[in-house]
């Protein structure tokens, strides 16, 4: 299924992105809406320490529609106690006063530094601003309003025909540090002219979040604000979708292809990252081990620094595999890096294999695999090498 990494109209929808005053110069203030009352699916971060924003949108979501989501950036409303809730919910009342809608059909999202209170002067008039903005043509504005450390916007859009009519899926993300998701990335917000029920939508979303947005990892760091918002409005016509259709089960595929092409953005562009890093665990025993396997090799300081420095180190790469009491079997394990084997049948691969190994390892997308051939388990984990510039921007990243 073709993604295309751009923005455009999706039919009952509405977006903007505006330099609000949060930020210095860049946009900071994002609103998607929807023309009429949308079908609405949701998940978020499971961290026990979270946002004022996911807190009262988590609540909202139980309305089972929405009007809409207002984003900002440059500060994330987290931390600070009664007044973070009330905050996050005049952001809310602002944003649904603009729509004429109940504050309970907006969902709020906040991203940026945390521990500072968010600036209501600033959004009082910001808010109004963003809404005279919005516009069939403003998910590209959105997305960069969105963005904190993120080099580049990150979009993803794919459209497919179902049961005669044009079916549109246009989503947005942004993150860069701090991603490790449970259940969420750092911020992504996908809009379908589908008619597709609530709880529908959340099952799909569910599912497809699952085998993409968690499945990624930059730093090991799973962050407070973590959203993924999913809407639907029907404004393509057609009756709604059931469970279990063929429709259905094109429209999740597609979901997936959209929700997946922003992971691997997000992984591409983790904080100071050079590389597209892959990695797949297949032999293992259980899915538990699988998972556990291909996490800690994703997230292994010695072999992300392997991989910037274009070392095909498969010694870092088991090691850190036992560090996680996974069991193996030298006999049976296959190592491959960049597509070449650098281990296999209990021994290291030789010169020639190794120099083909460094030299795969210049590319921007880098695929380690590794078969334990314990089992039938397998996993995949979506991250990136680790690189000064990481260092510089999160030393840097208050002062």
């Amino acid at each position: 299924m073709k993604v295309r990494r751009e923005t455009g109209p999706v039919a009952g929808f509405r977006a903007a992105g505006i330099h609000a005053g949060i930020k210095k110069t860049a946009r900071d203030l994002a609103f998607i809406v929807a023309d009429a009352p949308a079908s609405v699916a949701a998940v978020f971060t499971r961290s026990t320490i979270v946002g004022a924003p996911v807190e009262v949108s988590r609540r909202h979501l139980a309305l089972g529609r929405s009007r809409g989501v207002i984003v900002n950036s440059g500060c994330s409303n987290v931390a600070m106690g009664e007044r973070g809730i009330r905050d996050a919910r005049r952001m809310a009342g602002l944003a649904a006063r603009e729509l004429g809608c109940e504050l309970e059909e907006i969902l709020v999202c906040s991203t940026g530094v945390i521990g500072q209170p968010l600036p209501l002067d600033v959004l009082r008039v910001g808010i109004p601003k963003v809404a005279l903005a919005l516009s069939p043509d403003g998910f590209g504005d959105a997305s960069e309003a969105i963005r904190t450390t993120d080099t580049h916007a990150k979009p993803a859009r794919v459209t497919l025909r179902l049961d005669g009519r044009e079916v549109t899926i246009q989503g947005i993300a942004k993150g860069s540090g701090m991603i490790e998701p449970n259940m969420a990335t750092m911020l992504s917000f996908i809009v379908t002219d589908a008619a597709i029920p609530s709880k529908l939508l959340q099952k799909m979303l569910g599912r497809v979040a699952d085998a993409t947005y968690n499945r990624l990892s930059v730093d090991g760091e799973g962050s407070t604000s973590d959203t993924v918002v999913l809407m639907a409005s029907g404004a393509c016509g057609g009756a709604s979708m059931r469970a279990g259709s063929d429709s259905a089960r094109r429209f999740e595929a597609a979901l997936h292809a959209v929700c997946e092409d922003l992971t691997r953005q997000l992984a591409r562009d983790g904080e100071g990252a050079t590389k597209l890093v892959i990695v797949d665990v297949a032999g293992a025993r259980n899915a538990d081990e699988a998972d556990r396997a291909v996490r800690r090799i994703g997230n292994s300081m010695l072999v992300k620094t392997a991989i910037f420095g274009g070392d095909p180190n498969w010694g870092r790469i088991m090691q850190t595999i036992g560090a996680e009491r996974i069991p193996w079997h030298p006999e049976k394990t296959r190592v491959h890096v960049g597509g070449v084997a650098v281990f296999a049948k209990g021994r290291s691969a030789g010169p020639a294999a190794r120099a083909r190994a460094e030299k795969a390892l210049a590319a921007e997308e880098i695929r380690i695999e590794v078969d334990l051939g314990m089992g039938r388990a397998a996993a995949r984990l979506y991250t990136c090498d680790l690189t000064y510039e990481y260092i510089r921007v999160n030393a840097e990243y208050t002062t």
